[in-house]
């Protein structure tokens, strides 16, 4: 089990997804423009803009909202341009970290991240020093009221890699091209998603065996996933479910 996707999950059982609503919303949408700015605003031209407002509907944010960022995107509204670029560093117990950002200026994040892994113990590294650790793949989440022989036989054939038992729900990893595909074959199962994304998985796990190391690698996987240029932070700890349980009853 992967202990970083665990916590993700017990954030949101505790209702961390309610209090993050506005974050998400604004991730979204400077995704949607950014997807815009690069390949244009036509959906079927787009494929990457066609998967960044599939998500953005998927979390209820209004479609005159996304069609602005559309239109903010390629040029016809007057909008911010954002840079994507990758930090790459290290948590205590040296567990990697793998940072996603867009920003709208480049010396102003790097500055506040940095301080953000030196104040919670942590350091960035060069490029690349992290990467290796991780490799890019489509996850979809479903309830674990579902029967595991059921969603085997909707997800085997539709391109799913692996199915992982979570507790609460059942985790369905594939390469990231195979996402549409795979959303599309529980779908027509009536098997309902939870999530679906494309994201970086770690391919190998650091243990984290002490609550205190566990509170330090968390703190500072929050704070960086708190700010504002920050899309995604990707980390590789796997930490005890034991313990998971502990500090999440202090979220």
């Amino acid at each position: 089990m992967s202990g970083h996707s665990k916590w993700a999950t017990i954030k949101h059982r505790k209702g961390a997804a309610d209090k993050r609503r506005g974050k998400l919303f604004a991730r979204l949408i400077r995704q949607v423009e950014v997807a815009a700015r690069a390949g244009g605003g036509d959906l079927d031209g787009n494929p990457t803009l066609r998967t960044m407002y599939q998500k953005a509907r998927d979390a209820s944010v209004p479609l005159d909202t996304i069609e602005r960022a559309i239109k903010r995107g390629t040029g016809e509204l007057e909008g911010v341009a954002y840079e994507p670029f990758t930090y790459e560093g290290y948590a205590p117990a040296g567990v990697a970290l793998y940072v996603e950002v867009l920003t709208d200026n480049r010396n102003r994040t790097s500055s506040e991240v940095r301080s953000l892994f030196r104040a919670h113990g942590g350091s960035l590294a060069e490029p690349g020093a992290v990467a290796w650790q991780f490799r890019r793949g489509g996850v979809i989440t479903v309830s674990r009221a579902v029967d595991e022989e059921e969603l085997m036989m909707a997800t085997l054939d539709a391109g799913a890699e692996d199915i992982v038992d979570e507790g609460d729900t059942w985790r369905v990893t594939c390469a990231p091209t195979d996402l549409p595909a795979l959303s599309a074959a529980l779908e027509a199962a009536a098997i309902a998603v939870e999530n679906a994304e494309s994201t970086m998985l770690a391919t190998q796990a650091v243990p984290v065996t002490s609550i205190e190391q566990a509170r330090s690698v968390l703190r500072l996987v929050g704070e960086l996933d708190d700010h504002d240029d920050v899309q995604g932070v990707h980390a590789n700890f796997d930490i005890p479910d034991e313990i998971l349980q502990d500090l999440a009853a202090s979220v």
